[in-house]
């Protein structure tokens, strides 16, 4: 049987990392459709008024187009963004530095606010309410306090643990918005866009088979459509099929559910070691050698959402439907 010739060059595969699959506008954004509605008209207010936009606070699970939509809202103001983390600002003078250098209408992304530290979070407070932030120079009985006044400016911050930021940061912002985990018919047209994007013919099937293993959410439906993209460049295959999808999620080892080894490692952990539970959290990060953050924003959310364990206040419990998939 002759080979096929592989469509794909060294050279268009490596144009292909350049393409940006990041939408750019509220209209292309997919999913989310009351978050959009009400971005709009916010935005549109904002600009008909000329004012700021008030700050707004963004938070869900990781990688269902937080980051995006903050790049989205700078874009429809046609305003600069300057992104950063709450890691990143390791004392306060970083803070004060980095509010002097904003101009007028700017839009400053914190993400993982949770964890900007009390003081840095204290600094912002005048900072969003007055535009202006205390600087304090020299030390001991000399030390004084300098207040600079900065100009207008949005905050938008980004987390996956809403309930670890004070009342009085979160009472701080306008305009709280909630994302939540897609659906597998919207995480198909985000997989057919893409693809689009990417130059791959991917059957209508074969998008949705993806979506459905993609755990509602749109970060881990482009990762696999890529991962998928390599073994249909590898096999010279000219489309990506539903065999194909099929045979290369079993090789990545993503079952029906979307869940992959570290989901099945967890609800195993819970099943055979500790009966069913509850187990505390302590304990299942000892066992699996894995950061509690992990387990708490990255594992636990999805597999929450399908009914497959449940949190107690004596600890996690597999549900039955828990026990019965992994099984």
């Amino acid at each position: 049987m002759e080979k096929k010739e592989n469509k794909f060059t060294p050279n268009e595969i490596s144009e292909d990392k350049k393409i940006s699959l990041r939408p750019k506008k509220i209209t292309e954004f997919v999913g989310q459709d009351n978050i959009k509605s009400n971005l709009k008209t916010f935005i549109e207010s904002s600009i008909k008024t000329k004012k700021n936009l008030d700050h707004i606070i963004l938070y869900g699970p990781p990688g269902l187009g937080k980051t995006t939509l903050a790049n989205i809202i700078s874009y429809e103001k046609n305003v600069n963004i300057h992104v950063t983390s709450g890691p990143a600002f390791t004392k306060k003078g970083d803070l004060v530095t980095l509010l002097s250098n904003l101009s007028n209408g700017d839009i400053l992304f914190i993400d993982e606010i949770h964890r900007l530290s009390p003081v840095i979070e204290e600094s912002l407070y005048p900072a969003m309410e007055d535009f202006k932030c205390d600087y304090i120079i020299g030390s001991g009985p000399s030390a004084r306090v300098m207040q600079i006044a900065i100009e207008k400016f949005t905050l938008i911050g980004a987390t996956t643990r809403l309930g670890l930021l004070s009342r009085p940061l979160r009472d701080r912002f306008g305009i709280p918005l909630q994302l939540e985990f897609y659906n597998p018919e919207s995480l198909k047209d985000i997989i057919i866009l893409n693809s689009k994007k990417l130059n791959v013919k991917i059957e209508t099937t074969a998008a949705f088979e993806i979506a459905k293993r993609s755990r509602g959410t749109p970060r881990i439906a482009i990762r696999l459509l890529k991962r998928i993209l390599d073994f249909s460049i590898v096999q010279n295959s000219e489309d990506i099929n539903m065999d194909l999808v099929e045979e290369s999620l079993k090789q990545m080892r993503i079952d029906s559910e979307g869940l992959d080894e570290m989901d099945r490692k967890y609800l195993k952990c819970i099943s055979s070691d500790y009966n069913g539970g509850p187990v505390g959290i302590e304990t299942l990060s000892a066992a699996l050698l894995e950061q509690r953050d992990i387990i708490e924003d990255v594992i636990e959310p999805y597999l929450m959402q399908k009914g497959l364990v449940q949190r107690t206040s004596r600890g996690r419990i597999l549900s039955e439907k828990g026990i019965n998939h992994i099984n």
